[in-house]
């Protein structure tokens, strides 16, 4: 599968909620670059990250634009997160269902169909101030 039908099957994916689905487009080995985080490696590790982060938030995103490069290895994804701050997230501010919208990109790395690597970034101050106020 090319990177920008993998990308959009991804997506489609989060947007639905089904997180099998959703994993099953990740490489067993796939690198995750948190934003303004650390680097988590393995399909386990990843599904515990979405774990930790369904309980926190839900989230739904629009406006998706998906770019990839000619040889469909690597791809790009600029879009809006529409959230809503459903649990307090450890050293963050305290949630009480505040909702946010936030611009966001991702960057991929696709081997044989499957995201090999994804690079999520947004502007974390901005998404404080949304949510902090």
């Amino acid at each position: 599968m090319p990177a920008k039908e993998t990308i959009r099957a991804y997506y489609d994916a989060f947007n639905r909620q089904d997180m099998e689905a959703f994993l099953d487009l990740l490489h067993d080995d796939v690198v995750h670059d948190i934003n303004q985080g650390g680097r988590q490696v393995g399909k386990q590790a990843f599904r515990d990250f979405m774990a930790h982060m369904n309980r926190s938030y839900r989230e739904t995103l629009t406006d998706i634009v998906i770019m990839s490069s000619e040889d469909g290895k690597r791809g790009a994804a600029e879009f809006v997160v529409n959230g809503q701050y459903l649990a307090t997230d450890e050293g963050l501010p305290e949630a009480n269902g505040q909702t946010y919208v936030l611009p966001a990109g991702a960057f991929f790395d696709i081997r044989d169909g499957k995201v090999a690597r994804i690079s999520n970034t947004y502007n974390l101050n901005d998404w404080i101030a949304q949510v902090g106020a």
